[in-house]
């Protein structure tokens, strides 16, 4: 099971370290241990796992990891948290810290980087794992998905509300834009809520661990990707109109919306949150062609 941080270890590790948490990159350390394990217990590790962990913090999760995984590569961009990590995690001979930003990060290339060992075997399962910062929790993990990165299995702590949003369905209130982005691209599943004291310091809202899986290459894809996504903003932009007056609303020609929906057998009365990816897809290879 993962291992304790209490806040005596984290004011003995501020001391010895002189380091202070930083606000501004969201450093709430995760310290429950039944929460740690049950991350990576969600992760799938096997010794031919490469685990690329995104804000190691105090290296609590990392070690997990470590215990599991083939190889774990820790990218954290505070420097001020790399001679922790070196301390920390000394005990374990397949951990790499690297000390970047993951969002400047080429992570295909760091990924495909660490998953080569010394004497030149190769890793074949790769996760990507992490408590990400509340604030740029979209970007990190669109990002990611955006860029194709080659990961078998995705598993990350974010806010409470965040990971609702990422798991809703067509019909609640939940479901919009994140919503459609990124079951577009993943299989999407919410592991467990984690209340506020799990963590130190106690951020000021819950969180829970969600686990993302990429949907095989033969998977339903629009033909124009970026129109799918200007039709699915545009929907939810004004949730509350029905389907034809937001995107009318929206940039598209009524007309041709409607010709399109039409098509589709899509009612123009529907709401966006009541359509289904599918849907989504169906209605923007429509738009993109000559009604």
């Amino acid at each position: 099971m993962g291992r304790q941080l209490s806040a005596e270890t984290i004011k003995r590790i501020q001391s010895v370290y002189g380091f202070k948490t930083k606000k501004s990159l969201g450093q709430n350390f995760l310290a429950d241990p039944g929460v740690i394990s049950d991350i990576a217990d969600a992760c799938r590790l096997t010794e031919d796992s490469l685990a690329l962990e995104i804000g190691p913090g105090l290296g609590v999760l990392t070690g997990e990891l470590a215990e599991r995984a083939g190889k774990v590569c820790a990218v954290e961009i505070d420097g001020a948290l790399i001679p922790i990590l070196r301390d920390q995690l000394a005990v374990y001979d397949n951990v790499s810290i690297v000390n970047e930003d993951i969002l400047a990060v080429d992570a295909a290339a760091l990924i495909e980087e660490q998953r080569t060992l010394p004497g030149g075997r190769r890793l074949s399962h790769a996760v990507i794992a992490g408590n990400l910062p509340y604030y740029i929790t979209t970007p990190i993990i669109m990002g990611l998905i955006e860029a194709g990165v080659p990961a078998d299995l995705m598993v990350f702590m974010v806010q409470k509300e965040v990971a609702d949003r990422m798991a809703s369905g067509p019909g609640s209130k939940d479901y919009g834009v994140l919503s459609v982005s990124l079951q577009y691209f993943c299989e999407v599943k919410k592991i467990l809520d984690v209340p506020s004291e799990a963590f130190i310091p106690s951020p000021k809202v819950d969180s829970a661990v969600v686990q993302l899986v990429p949907k095989a290459e033969g998977r339903l894809r629009a033909g124009d990707e970026a129109l799918m996504m200007r039709i699915v903003k545009a929907g939810f932009a004004q949730r509350r109109k029905t389907l034809i007056n937001a995107l009318s609303g929206g940039g598209f020609e009524k007309e041709r919306a409607l010709a399109a929906l039409e098509a589709c057998g899509i009612d123009p009365s529907r709401r966006a949150e009541t359509l289904s990816i599918e849907e989504f897809v169906n209605l923007s290879d429509r738009m993109s062609e000559r009604i």
